[in-house]
């Protein structure tokens, strides 16, 4: 008798929204249908960033920590270092909360659909799911 009433009450009570969209993607995979609040992860940031600020490093190691060593003394490395930073950011959090593969839609950190970067097809996805229309 109690299951059935906890079943009855947990139907009647309204399902948790879906918030804070956040896309973990690349830039394979653009993101679509953004809402306004939506955040996007770029994974394959870091990676691009690096290429762009030390380019292609040559085969001598010399000559490679030389030109890592310029692009560090460089007026603009407190940004990059800065960019960098952020980037990899992303991908940790991405890590941390469980993110196994992508693009992503992640809803509060705990809501995930996979195999779209589309954050519409993703909540529509979730409220079927969830039962709702």
């Amino acid at each position: 008798m109690c299951s059935k009433i906890a079943v009855f009450l947990f139907l009647l009570s309204p399902a948790p929204l879906l918030a804070n969209p956040v896309v973990y993607t690349d830039q394979q995979h653009p993101p679509t249908n953004l809402t306004p609040e939506t955040q996007i992860v770029w994974l394959d940031a870091p990676e691009r960033l690096q290429r762009s600020v030390f380019g292609e490093f040559p085969a001598s190691i010399e000559q490679a920590a030389a030109q890592a060593q310029a692009v560090m003394r460089s007026p603009q490395w407190q940004q990059h270092e800065n960019d960098l930073q952020t980037a990899y950011r992303g991908v940790v959090h991405a890590w941390e909360i469980g993110v196994r593969k992508y693009p992503a839609v992640v809803f509060d950190d705990r809501d995930v659909v996979y195999g779209t970067a589309d954050v519409a097809m993703a909540l529509a996805y979730k409220m079927q799911e969830r039962g709702r229309p």
